[in-house]
């Protein structure tokens, strides 16, 4: 039986790929391995959203060229593929097959056909078919689990990269969406994390939205939780703002990015809402669900932002209140409208807005945390903690909590009563 090492780096799009790609060779005969040097195909999936993307590829390809056995294949897919396929194979010797996001129902026919003599293979277009239609259900699944129901985007915000790496916007149809959701809970899933670039840009079904999915999703019986991620400020329609109020299985947190507090840096990303706008939807959400935690994305250093406009930003933060986020110093992507704009901002400036927009949002979400301390939640245990006897899950609200407990409860929900909190984590204990 041959053995595959799945490498994956990015967001939980890439999770979800890696996992579908898994599930297509298993269909053929291989075997996940976590150990490199055992594998038969070493499979490293990328990301193209940051800085450097390329560079981290070729760190770890050297790194697995120390490893691999003779004769492995190595597979390289994603979205630096999708960038930079062509270039990738060039500075690299060491790939054999390079595969682009739309393409990688196609990779137990790469592999199989794969012969060396005939050199190496590249596949990045974007195929008029769905790849969805060629993948099987998933074999097995975790805990939480990730589904695409949307894939693509269609806004063109001037600093990214997604709308040119993973293709214009695609919906799932909605039965698709609900039968693979059935699979996933039959393999073992209790959570579900609905997946799209633009996730609340669903359009699978003509006259419904992602309130809808969720609603049929949290039908099925053996699902206890469903999330979704990434949401765009300006597609976030009533019915879906409502279900947080009438899905109990939908959980009180919401990932709306909006970037940057100033309505001038809002336009010259071609972010299409403004901060007004932007927050009457988070009143909306506190309205149906007072407890509903929000979390962002926040990027600082624009081209051509001011030191007035960061401080827009921050006094954003102040009045939303957020229980965590990302943050990140603007990193210019080949080939985007923002990499080509005047008024690059120095590093040094962006290093230090950077951390003091971190110090604010990392003080905001410690007192979110000291809140529970006292509170009970139901935790759905997902992996083994640092220290031994120790299980970490997540909340609700998708605060990290540590509990002791046996193996044996990995993967089941259970009762916690929070004991103490951190920035950045839980401590808890079982509620007998």
């Amino acid at each position: 039986m041959p053995k595959l090492f799945i490498k994956t780096f990015g967001c939980q799009m890439n999770v979800y790929d890696s996992a579908r790609m898994r599930d297509a060779l298993s269909v053929h005969g291989f075997k996940e391995t976590e150990e490199p040097d055992k594998a038969d195909v070493i499979l490293v999936n990328t990301c193209h959203i940051r800085e450097k993307a390329s560079e981290k590829l070729f760190s770890e390809l050297g790194r697995l060229a120390q490893l691999k056995k003779k004769n492995a294949l190595v597979v390289v897919a994603g979205c630096v593929v999708q960038a930079d396929g062509a270039e990738i194979l060039r500075r690299s010797k060491l790939i054999d097959i390079a595969v682009g996001p739309q393409n990688y129902h196609q990779l137990p026919e790469l592999i199989a056909k794969y012969n060396r003599k005939n050199g190496r293979v590249i596949q990045a277009d974007f195929p008029a078919e769905s790849k969805f239609d060629y993948l099987p259900d998933p074999q097995k699944s975790s805990a939480a689990a990730f589904l695409a129901v949307q894939e693509g985007c269609d806004h063109f915000c001037s600093y990214c990269v997604v709308p040119y790496t993973r293709g214009c916007e695609y919906s799932r149809p909605m039965k698709e969406i609900v039968a693979e959701a059935k699979a996933l809970v039959k393999a073992g899933a209790k959570e579900i994390m609905l997946l799209g670039q633009n996730v609340n840009g669903w359009h699978g079904d003509e006259g419904k939205d992602l309130g809808d999915v969720i609603r049929e999703v949290a039908k099925i019986r053996g699902l206890k939780r469903i999330r979704y991620t990434t949401s765009y400020p300006s597609e976030m329609t009533q019915n879906l703002i409502d279900a947080h109020k009438d899905t109990p299985k939908l959980m009180p947190y919401i990932h709306l990015p909006i970037q940057s507090g100033n309505d001038r840096v809002l336009k010259a990303m071609n972010r299409q809402y403004t901060v007004k706008e932007y927050e009457k939807i988070v009143a909306k959400f506190r309205k149906v669900r007072p407890d509903i935690a929000i979390s962002s994305d926040f990027i600082v250093g624009f081209p051509g932002e001011t030191e007035a406009e960061f401080e827009d930003t921050l006094r954003l933060v102040e009045r939303v209140g957020y229980a965590s986020s990302y943050s990140f110093k603007f990193s210019a992507r080949p080939g985007t409208p923002a990499s080509l704009m005047k008024n690059q901002i120095p590093e040094d400036v962006k290093t230090k807005r950077l951390m003091k927009l971190q110090a604010l949002l990392l003080k905001q979400q410690k007192a979110f945390n000291e809140a529970t301390v006292g509170k009970e939640f139901d935790v759905l245990l997902t992996e083994k903690g640092k220290v031994r006897g120790q299980l970490v899950g997540y909340s609700p609200y998708l605060q990290g909590t540590v509990v002791k407990a046996p193996v044996k409860m990995l993967g089941e929900i259970v009762r916690v009563k929070v004991t103490g909190a951190s920035a950045t984590a839980l401590k808890g204990e079982i509620v007998k």
